[in-house]
């Protein structure tokens, strides 16, 4: 039975706030979303406000009761009582933060569940309000909730909508903007151009965590900087855009050397910091060594490498948890990647941790628990990505030289990626590398003549299949297997390849397979026939 509509007016000019939402929620919910909506365009106290507010979160759950709220109109009213407004409407002079952040929380269940108000917010130009509160990262005015739900707002807009992404990114300056909102949230000074510490805590080896809002909204921010510089490293930038780059680097670094409440949050922050570093153009990675060597940090080669360790560390954790790896291992994988790629520094000490002089000859390269080991497996695995980037990560250790990543990898399981790559005759791929040596440890050079290239192991001689055949046996099993292949393959269950003289995989065809073993027969046989003259 329907409430009188007097009762419910009577109830919020009361000012009740209790009594004013169960008033609403009894209200018949085919009409109780125009209803909220109309009475947040009257000047009611802020309790009542407040009300209809929580009253439109919990009805924008459910994407069936959604259409009152998703027109121009209902999103200017909320973008307004949201503290967002570009000039429509009256914004309150001292504003209500609980009245502001249930709006914002309105807003996000919306925007998320509803492209028509996706479409009304970009309109309304919501993102230049949102980038407007963002500047004011550093006035005291505004709580956590504000700046959390700001910030998650942002997030899901700029998910959804391209044209806003770019327009952020672009027009509103994004990455400056936000780098500065990252600033403020960490609390950083800079000793340095591209060098960062936590204000208070300078020259000191080991941080105190962040607490648990700065670590929600830092996580924010890294998410919304993933969606505008999502093509950066796809592009070329120019000098001023590199600077802005750099900039962020320099704060991403001390992200990656920060620590949360907790394990698992901690994991989680560096796990987006990774993803937004991946992002970055290639020449401003240089930023993760830049900062000076000092008392507790890890030296190499006269570079601080605490953040790479880091990153191997995060590496290895993602290694051994196996789940969801193509989500959770590539970003890190990739970045140490391109990062070992240009800089001599950082592939040389990846190489010690992970690619250490060769001593176990006698297990296969992917047996055991060490960090090479475990990379080896995955040059195999079933998601081409993951075997693909892993196989990458080695051959860009071992200076893209054939010879040293077989020697590391196996034949075998090298072999992927020397098909792919035009490789498999040998040789090493173009690339900038200084030349230093690959030194031999004793073990290995002693086992190096009985070592299989195949399974990269030493393997017992086994006895010589062909050992006491004549050679007319030896022709006539050969002949014999080559017809097996010739039917196996007329019949599609195999296809025969050869390496092309681009050093590529190509197929053989059976006419070319049964020709080439016709005329090595022929030839056998005209040579047996001149002797058998002579």
């Amino acid at each position: 039975m329907k409430m009188d509509l007097n009762v419910i007016i009577e109830k919020m000019e009361t000012g009740d706030q209790d009594a004013a939402l169960t008033a609403l929620q009894t209200f018949n919910k085919e009409r109780l979303g125009e209803l909220v909506l109309g009475f947040l365009e009257r000047d009611l106290q802020p309790s009542c406000q407040l009300a209809c507010l929580e009253t439109i979160r919990i009805l924008s759950r459910d994407k069936k009761s959604l259409a009152p709220f998703a027109t121009r109109h209902a999103m200017q009213i909320l973008i307004r009582h949201a503290g967002l407004g570009q000039g429509e409407g009256v914004t309150p002079e001292i504003p209500d933060l609980e009245v502001i952040v249930e709006a914002l929380k309105c807003l996000c269940n919306i925007v998320f569940n509803s492209e028509a108000a996706q479409e009304a917010g970009a309109e309304l130009h919501l993102i230049v309000g949102l980038a407007k509160r963002l500047k004011q990262c550093r006035e005291p005015q505004w709580n956590h909730d504000v700046r959390f739900f700001d910030l998650r707002l942002t997030f899901l807009i700029t998910a959804l909508r391209v044209d806003i992404r770019a327009q952020l990114a672009r027009e509103l300056r994004g990455v400056s903007l936000l780098s500065e909102a990252l600033d403020a949230t960490l609390g950083l000074c800079w000793p340095d151009t591209y060098e960062v510490a936590r204000a208070g805590f300078d020259g000191c080896s080991e941080l105190p965590p962040l607490g648990r809002q700065e670590t929600e909204r830092v996580m924010e921010i890294l998410k919304i900087l993933f969606n505008v510089t999502f093509d950066s490293n796809r592009r070329k930038v120019d000098e001023e855009e590199a600077a802005t780059y750099r900039h962020l680097g320099a704060i991403l670094r001390h992200c990656i050397m920060s620590t949360s409440e907790g394990e698992e949050r901690t994991e989680e922050m560096q796990s987006h910091t990774v993803n937004l570093l991946g992002n970055l153009p290639l020449p401003c990675l240089d930023v993760l060594l830049m900062p000076k060597v000092q008392q507790g940090s890890i030296e190499y080669m006269g570079v601080n490498m605490d953040a790479v360790k880091v990153l191997v560390e995060f590496l290895e954790k993602r290694l051994d948890r196996g789940n969801k790896l193509k989500e959770t291992l590539l970003p890190s994988l990739n970045l140490l990647t391109e990062s070992a790629r240009i800089h001599r520094e950082t592939r040389k000490f990846l190489r010690m941790k992970v690619l250490p002089p060769l001593r176990d000859v006698k297990n296969r390269p992917e047996v055991g628990n060490a960090l090479r080991n475990k990379l080896v497996r995955l040059m195999t695995h079933i998601d081409t990505d993951v075997k693909h980037c892993a196989a990458e990560f080695l051959f860009v250790l071992c200076k893209e030289s054939v010879s040293r990543f077989i020697k590391y990898t196996g034949y075998g399981n090298a072999a992927g990626l020397l098909a792919a790559r035009g490789l498999m005759r040998g040789g090493r791929d173009p690339g900038h590398y200084s030349e230093d040596e690959d030194s031999d440890t004793e073990e290995y050079r002693e086992a190096k003549p009985h070592i299989n290239p195949v399974t990269g192991r030493v393997e017992e001689e086994q006895p010589n299949p062909m050992e006491g055949m004549t050679e007319e046996q030896k022709e006539y099993e050969a002949m014999k297997l080559v017809k097996m292949f010739d039917k196996l393959s007329r019949e599609q269950l195999i296809q025969p390849m050869k390496i092309g003289a681009d050093g590529k995989m190509t197929s053989l065809e059976p006419q070319e397979l049964h020709y080439l073993a016709s005329q090595q027969f022929g030839e056998s046989n005209n040579s047996d026939s001149d002797s058998d003259t002579n």
